[in-house]
């Protein structure tokens, strides 16, 4: 559980570093900037989710083409033994 007086940890971002006392300033004193930051936050988290999710499915598409390409091979290996 976080502390009362500090903010998200997605708010310590290079962009907004150099804004960090306002921030803390403004995030306990100001519902309409708290909400926006908390949309901030969310946004960053999903934003990593989804990265980590677009490589962990490419990392899949990967699999399924080489297992595409053996079967290929095994069935074209198949057809040309049995087929003779």
């Amino acid at each position: 559980m976080k502390d009362k007086m500090s903010i998200p940890e997605k708010l310590y971002s290079e962009k907004l570093s150099n804004y960090q006392e306002s921030i803390k300033v403004l995030y306990l004193v100001d519902d309409d900037f708290k909400t926006m930051c908390d949309d901030y936050c969310c946004s960053k988290i999903n934003v990593e989710k989804f990265k980590k999710k677009m490589q962990e499915d490419f990392h899949l598409k990967v699999e399924y083409e080489n297992l595409t390409k053996e079967l290929e091979e095994e069935i074209v290996q198949y057809i040309e033994k049995n087929m003779e």
